[in-house]
């Protein structure tokens, strides 16, 4: 009997293989033409199995890349130049099982406009090959300008795809997890006790993820996040689940001049290299806050009252580190928070036992920032006094997808 697989159990992986471009060289300088190939793929993906890498080499003559092959998780795409017949270049497309289930390529799938002046061929994976978990296998294509050519085709354009098609492979495996799951999704999970997500009694719509280590991994840029929010309007806010680059906030308390802000959004930004596209430039809450405060809701109307300009990277506001904390009664305000240091910290995700900025500036100085202290409590001090760690938060867009549970060792992954 021959099983089926459900979506959840199968992967398309789509190679658009996309403009080839043939050049006659000196020997051949009355053919002017060019010959281009073209091709595009678009293709969502629901198993674990994806495209990590794409590297190319020069197979003989003057072949070169007109552009930088690129890559996404279902996608690699290519742009070649041929100078002149005989030339060809080599891509080696790396595939990955990043899941915990066996896969098996089920087929594969050529397709190209057979322009007799380029050839193709593939090899290094075949039907029936196997990916386990954890490993990677190679895809290469070799793309010649056809030696036999001595006059310029009639035939300018071609285009080729290469399709991979993976299944759950056989034997005793786990299920994958589902995939597609949305920001309503999330919202849906809803909890009102214990670690989770939690809707926000202050700002309609809003939602946090609250307690010591509730499920909110999220893989991002290949590093580990964790989801702070879900907003109202479906955008999903998230934090670097470590700190790095102990720096001065710099210039002043105001976000918008601070040294900071242009390091997150500069340097920073550049390395982010992977879901870049998922990222959307948001406004930041950068209103003054009265230190040591009992009035939470208060302080968040203080937050909100100055909006940042659009920027993509940004830090988390004072009351967001408060708000993550389930201890409603003996963490549930500023004062509280720091009045319970060693309770408090027990659970709040958010307490990384080391001193972080956040983004709110004290309102009785014109110098002072506040941070998380290594100890649980919100201080300040002045922003060039001290260098602190830095938190970076960034909103994804809310069209996305998600796979995973979001436990640390099924982080929500985006697809």
């Amino acid at each position: 009997m021959h099983k089926r697989f459900n979506r959840t159990q199968r992967n398309y992986i789509i190679i658009g293989l996309c403009a080839v471009l043939l050049i006659m060289a000196v020997g051949y300088a009355a053919f002017q033409s060019q010959l281009k190939i073209t091709g595009t793929s678009n293709i969502g993906s629901n198993f674990l199995v994806r495209i990590t890498g794409i590297q190319s080499n020069v197979q003989s003559g003057s072949a070169s890349n007109a552009i930088e092959p690129s890559y996404t998780d279902t996608t690699a795409t290519f742009k070649t130049n041929l100078v002149s017949p005989g030339d060809s270049m080599k891509y080696d497309i790396t595939v990955a099982n990043e899941g915990n289930i066996d896969a098996v390529l089920n087929s594969i799938k050529v397709n190209n406009s057979n322009n007799e002046a380029i050839t193709f061929e593939t090899s290094g994976i075949e039907e029936g090959d196997e990916l386990k978990a954890s490993e990677t296998d190679i895809l290469t294509v070799i793309v010649t300008y056809n030696p036999s050519i001595t006059s310029q085709p009639e035939n300018t354009t071609a285009t080729i795809t290469v399709t991979l098609d993976y299944g759950q492979s056989g034997g005793s495996v786990t299920p994958p997890t589902p995939s597609g799951i949305t920001s309503d999704d999330l919202k849906a999970l809803a909890v009102t006790e214990g670690d989770g997500l939690y809707q926000d009694e202050y700002e309609s719509g809003r939602y946090f993820y609250k307690g010591a280590n509730p499920n909110n991994y999220i893989t991002f840029n290949n590093e580990t996040w964790r989801i702070l929010s879900v907003e109202a309007d479906g955008r999903i806010k998230i934090v670097r689940d470590g700190l790095f680059s102990d720096r001065a906030f710099g210039g002043s308390n105001a976000w918008e001049t601070s040294y900071i802000k242009e390091y997150l959004n500069g340097e920073y930004l550049e390395s982010i290299t992977t879901n870049q596209d998922k990222l959307v430039p948001s406004t930041w809450s950068i209103g003054a806050v009265t230190n040591d405060n009992n009035d939470l809701a208060g302080q968040i109307a203080d937050e909100n009252e100055t909006q940042s300009q659009p920027a993509s990277v940004g830090l988390i506001t004072a009351s967001e580190y408060l708000r993550v904390n389930t201890n409603e009664e003996q963490c549930g305000s500023f004062s509280l928070n720091n009045s319970n240091k060693d309770t408090c910290k027990t659970t709040n995700w958010l307490f990384k036992g080391d001193m972080y900025w956040t983004i709110s500036s004290n309102v009785s100085t014109p110098y002072d920032v506040f941070y998380v202290d290594s100890n649980g409590p919100l201080n300040y001090d002045d922003v060039d006094s001290i260098a602190g760690a830095v938190l970076p938060a960034i909103t994804l867009s809310s069209d996305i997808s998600l796979s995973g549970n979001g436990s640390s060792s099924d982080p929500y992954i985006i697809v």
